[in-house]
C-alpha cells in the first residue's frame, strides 16, 4: 500500500491523535482500490470481509422493496466508512442494503480480521466508528421522519436546492424518487405542479429552479 499517513489522515482526522502502529496497521494492512462509477460494492445479503475507508468519490447506499423501488438510506464521502459494513462484521451478519459508486471512486479496504483486532485494542478506532454510527442513525431518523410527516412538496423543494448547482439539478425524476422514497409517478406530477406555477423549468435529465 503505497498512501502516506499525511494523505490518509486528511480524509480520516479522527485518527490524527491515534498511536503510530495503529496507523501503521491500517495503511500497511489495506488494499488500496479504485472502483467505476455504476459498480456496485454491495448487494444486499452480501458477507462483508473487510471495510472500507473512503478516500475519493461518492457512494449510495439504498434499499429495494419488491415493487421495485428504492430509498436512499445515505451517502458516503470522502472521510466516511459504511456503517452497515461495519455493523455486518462486528454482527457477523449479512449486508442489510445497497451501496452503489455514484461516481469513480478510491477507498482503502481493510481486512475483516484485523478491523475486528483494532476495534478491540483502539479507542481511537471505537470512536470513529461510534461517531459515525450516531450520525447515520440521525439522519435515518429524520428521513424517517421526513417520509411519513413531512409534506412532499416542501420535501421535494428542499431537495432541490439541496442538489442544485447554479439553480441547476442534474437528476432524473426516478433518482430524486429513489432519495425521497417515492414513485417516479408522484414526483414527475409534483415537478409538473411546479412547472406550472412557474416554480421550475423541466428538461430532460435536468431541472432548473427559480424558487431557490
Amino acid at each position: 500500500m503505497n498512501l502516506d499517513k499525511t494523505t490518509f489522515l486528511e480524509a480520516f482526522p479522527s485518527f490524527r491523535n491515534g498511536p503510530n502502529d495503529l496507523l501503521e496497521t491500517i495503511l500497511n494492512a489495506s488494499t488500496h482500490r479504485k472502483i467505476n462509477k455504476g459498480m456496485l460494492l454491495y448487494t444486499e445479503g452480501d458477507t462483508c470481509n473487510g471495510i472500507g475507508f473512503f478516500l475519493k468519490g461518492e457512494v449510495r447506499v439504498f434499499k429495494s422493496g419488491e415493487s421495485g423501488r428504492e430509498i436512499t438510506l445515505y451517502e458516503l464521502f470522502p472521510g466516511d466508512t459504511c456503517i452497515l459494513n461495519a455493523s455486518s462484521i462486528l454482527s457477523n451478519s449479512y449486508y442489510p442494503a445497497n451501496a452503489q459508486c455514484l461516481s469513480d471512486i478510491s477507498l482503502l479496504l481493510l481486512p475483516k480480521n484485523i478491523f475486528l483486532e483494532l476495534f478491540t485494542k483502539y479507542d481511537v478506532m471505537r470512536t470513529y466508528i461510534f461517531t459515525i454510527l450516531s450520525r447515520r442513525l440521525s439522519a435515518v431518523i429524520e428521513m424517517v421522519e421526513e417520509v411519513a410527516f413531512g409534506k412532499l412538496d416542501i420535501r421535494i423543494k428542499d431537495y432541490l436546492v439541496e442538489k442544485a448547482e447554479n439553480d441547476v439539478v442534474n437528476l432524473t425524476h426516478q433518482q430524486i424518487a429513489n432519495d425521497l422514497g417515492s414513485s417516479r409517478e408522484v414526483i414527475s406530477r409534483m415537478l409538473k405542479e411546479f412547472e406550472n406555477k412557474d416554480e421550475v423549468i423541466l428538461h430532460r435529465k435536468k431541472i432548473e429552479i427559480k424558487f431557490s
